[in-house]
């Protein structure tokens, strides 16, 4: 039988260079600042508004009371993780806009006590991301305004409104598509799985799912992955992060950029006590490629899992974390680490864990194997031994005539698969 290598390294270049897969203004521009500010109509106009503001705030407390029976869109299983980097006063103004956004209010007075510690508009516009960042259910959000009220040159409130893409009642019909969607996704997944099987089975289901379409609408939000199935990276990771939180693993959003200069989203996981990165977008294998094999009978496999539980080194050596954004902690574990975890991290070119490694591939019923490496001794010793002495066809057997592969020097991985070229 004859038996052919296809080799597709020039593809996987093309894969570490240029899977961001986010325009510059999907993150830069993905949420309108709409600052609408009026001048000291309080100071002004006295007998209208009293200085000590009482009959105003008691309007306010009256309507924030009401609403604390409505929780709106926000949900209890959300992790807050960006809340947790805010102080005890810049939470109760992460608490008021989170509320004004879950119940889609409008002119609603922040906590007093943000100005009284020196907070002004531009904490709203960091808070308000903080906010964003811990709650993708707020899908509808689509941006802010805030009026400033002063006597003289002091600030004495801020009432915040949001702005949103739909009407309410439009809103909550989406929500219930949205939350059919992700229940029938959960249902598929074993009550029992335990951390790592969650996070793995979030990222193979959402990339199976969704296609990569720049163009897509509602591309910044979940609504595009669970009902349009058409999204970009901010839509791929808030909807990690809602399925995550869902299923009880911490999990929030992370923006940067990758090395190309585009802007990024990609998320951050706590398995078991200990951080990793997670980028779903660049787990989608295919879609970067598959303009470049038109006519070819060539296919990828669909999910590439480089990016599937990472430490913070293994990251930034594509990625880059927003200067002045949320902290983010020193992701050093590797036990969760989906190579490390399913046996396909190699020390050395070892016949017995490859065996090991192909065999249980074809007990699952897949036809594609990535092996990656610990260092580049390593992997030049996979590579010769694979690659050069053509060793892959021991591991396959006569399951096909032609094997294509395509490598990851940058991350030193490399995917087998059989091909019907």
């Amino acid at each position: 039988m004859k038996r052919k290598i296809c080799f597709k390294s020039a593809l996987m270049i093309l894969l570490c260079l240029s899977l961001s897969g986010c325009a510059d203004d999907e993150i830069l521009e993905e949420i309108p600042r709409d600052f609408t500010v009026v001048s000291s109509p309080l100071g002004e106009r006295k007998e209208e508004e009293p200085s000590d503001n009482s009959e105003v705030e008691k309007d306010i407390s009256g309507e924030k009371a009401e609403r604390a029976e409505d929780a709106g869109f926000l949900r209890e299983d959300a992790f807050e993780y960006a809340r947790w980097n805010l102080n005890e006063t810049e939470q109760l103004w992460y608490d008021d806009i989170k509320k004004i956004l879950g119940t889609y209010s409008r002119e609603i007075r922040l906590n007093e006590a943000g100005l009284t510690a020196g907070y002004d508009e531009t904490d709203i516009d960091r808070i308000f991301q903080y906010v964003l960042n811990d709650h993708p259910e707020l899908f509808y959000v689509e941006g802010y305004s805030y009026t400033k009220y002063t006597r003289g040159e002091k600030t004495t409130a801020i009432e915040f409104s949001g702005t949103y893409s739909v009407d309410r009642e439009n809103a909550e019909s989406r929500y219930e598509a949205i939350e059919a969607a992700a229940d029938e996704i959960l249902s598929g997944l074993d009550a029992n799985a335990d951390q790592y099987t969650k996070v793995k089975y979030v990222y193979d289901t959402i990339i199976r799912n969704t296609d990569y379409e720049l163009s897509a609408p509602d591309n910044q939000n979940i609504y595009s992955v669970f009902v349009n199935h058409l999204s970009v990276c901010q839509g791929y990771a808030k909807a990690t992060q809602y399925l995550l939180n869902r299923l009880g693993v911490e999990c929030t959003l992370v923006l940067g950029t990758v090395d190309t200069g585009e802007g990024h989203a990609w998320n951050l996981v706590k398995i078991d006590g200990s951080y990793y990165y997670v980028d779903t977008t660049w787990g989608d294998a295919s879609y970067r490629i598959k303009d470049s094999m038109a006519g070819s009978k060539v296919t990828m496999p669909e999910i590439n899992y480089d990016y599937l539980n990472v430490t913070t080194a293994e990251l930034l050596k594509t990625h880059t974390l927003t200067e002045g954004g949320v902290p983010m902690p020193a992701c050093v574990a590797t036990e969760a680490n989906y190579y490390s975890r399913e046996g396909a991290l190699f020390s050395g070119y070892d016949r017995e864990q490859m065996k090991s490694l192909f065999d249980r591939a074809r007990e699952q019923g897949r036809d594609d194997v990535t092996v990656k490496c610990a260092d580049k001794a390593s992997y030049g010793q996979v590579v010769e031994a694979l690659v050069g002495n053509q060793e892959i066809f021991d591991y396959l057997g006569d399951a096909g005539s032609t094997v294509a592969y395509a490598q990851n020097e940058n991350q030193l991985s490399l995917t087998f698969w059989v091909t019907n070229e």
